[in-house]
């Protein structure tokens, strides 16, 4: 797929902090890369089955999630943001980001966010066990999967600037000297 932008996922346990590195990825980024919120394009788009009253979270349809996504991501220059990574084909990511946090941080994060203690626990959990490193490992090449941590600014900060460094050699070897 010959693209002039690349196609970077940011992935993690909610309240990782992944909505705050895209958006400022997307300002940063030295080429345009349309940041697009997964969570809230499925509420958007009524891309959901149900809601789980219980977990306070929906269903979502992922078929079609991905009709919806395929023809935006197809052209690149997209930061998809979600909780989960595995969904997507392995041929739209060019660089998959998983955030990690400390999880008595997380847990803070999460009770400020109001969420149930159940939903806390579990998020706590999947972070503590890795679930969404494990699942961006066995879902991309190794290459292109990066773990990264998120406890604060200065994290943020170095964050971003290791990703727009990764942008600036992705377009040299994809695009050409501009």
């Amino acid at each position: 797929m010959s693209r002039q932008a690349p196609v970077i996922v940011i992935t993690g346990t909610p309240g990782t902090g992944k909505s705050t590195h895209a958006h400022i990825l997307a300002n940063e980024s030295p080429i345009p890369l349309e940041h697009i919120n997964v969570g809230e394009w499925v509420k958007e788009k009524d891309l959901y089955d149900k809601y789980d009253q219980e977990w306070q979270s929906y269903t979502v349809n992922e078929d079609r999630l991905l009709d919806q996504l395929e023809p935006i991501v197809s052209k690149g220059g997209v930061i998809l943001d979600w909780h989960t990574c595995e969904v997507y084909p392995e041929r739209w990511a060019d660089l998959v980001v998983v955030l990690r946090c400390d999880h008595t941080k997380l847990w803070e994060r999460l009770e400020k966010r109001g969420y149930p203690l159940k939903k806390i626990q579990e998020n706590n959990e999947a972070e503590i066990m890795q679930v969404v490193l494990e699942e961006a490992r066995s879902s991309y090449p190794e290459e292109i999967v990066v773990e990264l941590s998120s406890e604060g600014t200065e994290d943020l900060e170095t964050n971003i600037a290791r990703i727009v460094e990764w942008i600036e050699i992705w377009r040299k070897e994809h695009v050409g000297k501009t």
